[in-house]
């Protein structure tokens, strides 16, 4: 099995010095590709060299994540599209608002995403969207840049099934499907049987939300088994047919270079 985990950040503090025994751990249980979404201007180094590292296995993202915009926004936000013309880079992301933690910056985290949004159709590249409490106000900016040119991911779904139905309606965009999906009291399975298989694909989101039996403890790559495993289930899909279908739906929208359905 070749799967595809299309959110993951093994280049950050938290697997110091770890990364190469996960890479390889990660490929030995069959995992073939990692997805690396970017955070803001202090990771962008770690990203490429663990990128440069495994070119073959490690695929970099751009972005300016919503939770790092801040008064000094303007300036990382430069920052971050001087990059773009440097590498080549399989999307833009993470990208989105977060009214979680902070709605200090809401106006400013709408004019970062929809810039970054922007960069996507120029470049033609899709986006690894990150909301929480913003549902309504991610969807407004995308209607406003142009949802009919844009494409994508809604990393780390856990919406309801009207969250669901809106999402639908863009036609180009995607469900990322974690460890959420896993926790006791998650409705996650219950809801994206309101869509199918060809809407979703899978992440880790490492270090983060790692799966059950592994929740509380850092997320790692082949944790990823735990929630392919529970949307197979879902689907009534066996795990061969679940990381296929992923693969396809993630290569469609990525179109990461040397990779095959």
């Amino acid at each position: 099995m070749k799967l595809i985990d299309t959110h993951n950040h093994l280049y950050l503090e938290d697997f110091d010095p770890e990364q190469d025994v996960l890479v390889n751990a990660a490929r030995e249980s069959g995992i073939d590709t990692l997805l690396l979404p970017n955070v803001d201007v202090e990771t962008i180094g770690r990203m490429h060299d663990l990128c440069d590292r495994f070119p073959d296995f490690a695929y970099p993202m751009m972005g300016l994540h919503p939770t790092s915009v801040d008064g000094n926004y303007a300036g990382n936000l430069k920052t971050t599209e001087s990059y773009l013309g440097k590498r080549a880079y399989c999307g833009i992301g993470e990208i989105g608002i977060d009214l979680y933690w902070d709605k200090t910056y809401l106006k400013e985290q709408k004019i970062v995403f929809e810039e970054q949004l922007r960069w996507s159709i120029d470049l033609d590249l899709p986006v690894a969207i990150h909301t929480r409490e913003a549902y309504s106000e991610v969807l407004d900016s995308i209607h406003k840049v142009g949802a009919d040119k844009l494409k994508g991911v809604f990393h780390s779904f856990t919406g309801t099934t009207d969250e669901l139905e809106e999402i639908g309606k863009l036609k180009n965009f995607k469900l990322g499907i974690n460890g959420v999906i896993t926790f006791k009291n998650s409705k996650l399975s219950e809801t994206i049987q309101c869509t199918d298989m060809n809407h979703i694909v899978l992440e880790t989101d490492a270090p983060y939300l790692a799966p059950v039996p592994y929740r509380g403890r850092r997320n790692e790559p082949v944790y990823i088994w735990k929630t392919v495993e529970k949307v197979a289930d879902t689907f009534g899909l066996t795990l061969d047919e679940t990381v296929q279908i992923t693969r396809k739906n993630a290569l469609d929208l990525f179109k990461i270079p040397n990779k095959k359905a």
